[in-house]
């Protein structure tokens, strides 16, 4: 009886010792726990501000898990050092220009370190280097952004209430309002304006193309165009001829020398001319009246009358 008690306690044995194994190496296998016995590396960077970070936080890089996070401790007045462990086999795509910065794992997970940028001028990261670190904005921070925001959108509120600033003013002035609105009605009849005219230009282009009018015989008649043209260039000559006449004009009044300078700057021959004018005006009447008589003269009278008649028919 002794020996089936002992075949049963070792059968007993095995199996606990079978699961035992099968329990090590299910936890080995989901948790990744045998990344724990792989030779590692330690770096280290400084935050002024874990946020939350805890030792053995994943550390992530280009979106592959490199190593975790070994220890947290202070370092001098209010620093904070974070030492991670890399894998070796991951040393060779982090350069010691790379830098680190504190994420979490999706929206509400756990905090976790990630290694970025980093050139392939610098060399590998070696054991003991460190890395820079970039500053995150904490919920504090973005709560103390917002509070100091609406701190200033109330004071500013209460300026535009008051009327203070040029928008307050504008805000609180009727004047202001009424001539704001002067000017858009202004700008808008200028609108309206500019809307016929354009109105005119096209019903003016219509003309254009519509044969028989003068606007389209002046457009597209070659005949009428050069006919324009010369009656332009005619009168740009007799526009050009009156002026050189004009000056001729001028420079001989200027000359006293001249048959005009004498009119214009000598006084006697003025007042001779003068005196034969009057003399030819009342020559001109009494001739005026010579002709009459003689119009009506016996000896003449017939004579005119039929020319008269010649005249009339």
């Amino acid at each position: 009886m002794s020996t089936a008690v002992n075949k049963r306690a070792i059968i007993v044995g095995l199996f606990i010792i079978i699961g035992i194994v099968f329990l090590i190496g299910g936890i080995l296998t989901i948790g990744n726990l045998h990344s724990t016995f792989s030779k590692k590396l330690s770096i280290s960077t400084i935050f002024g501000d874990v946020n939350g970070l805890q030792a053995g936080n994943n550390i992530w890089f280009s979106g592959v898990k490199v190593g975790t996070v070994k220890k947290i401790e202070f370092y001098g007045e209010s620093q904070v050092k974070v030492v991670m462990n890399i894998n070796t086999a991951s040393k060779q795509y982090i350069r010691r220009d790379a830098r680190v910065k504190i994420s979490t794992d999706g929206l509400i997970g756990n905090k976790i370190l990630v290694i970025y940028g980093g050139t392939q001028f610098a060399p590998e990261v070696e054991d003991g280097d460190t890395l820079y670190n970039e500053r995150i904005l904490t919920t504090d921070d973005m709560m103390a952004t917002l509070q100091k925001n609406n701190l200033n959108i109330l004071v500013l509120t209460d300026k535009l209430a008051k009327g203070e600033g040029t928008i307050g003013k504008l805000i609180a002035s009727d004047s202001i309002y009424n001539s704001i609105a002067a000017t858009i009605g202004s700008l808008k009849q200028a609108s309206d304006n500019a809307q016929n005219m354009i109105a005119s230009l096209v019903e003016f282009s219509a003309k254009l193309n519509k044969k028989g009018t003068l606007a389209n015989d002046l457009v597209s008649d070659t005949l009428i165009v050069k006919s324009v043209r010369a009656s332009i260039l005619k009168i740009q000559g007799i526009a050009d001829t009156a002026t050189v006449f004009v000056n001729n004009m001028k420079e001989a009044g200027k000359n006293p020398d001249s048959p005009l300078g004498v009119m214009i700057h000598d006084k006697k021959t003025g007042e001779s001319l003068k005196t034969t004018i009057s003399t030819l005006e009342s020559s001109s009447a009494k001739l005026d009246k010579v002709l009459d008589a003689i119009q009506h003269s016996f000896l003449f009278r017939s004579y005119f009358r039929k020319e008269a008649k010649k005249v009339a028919k």
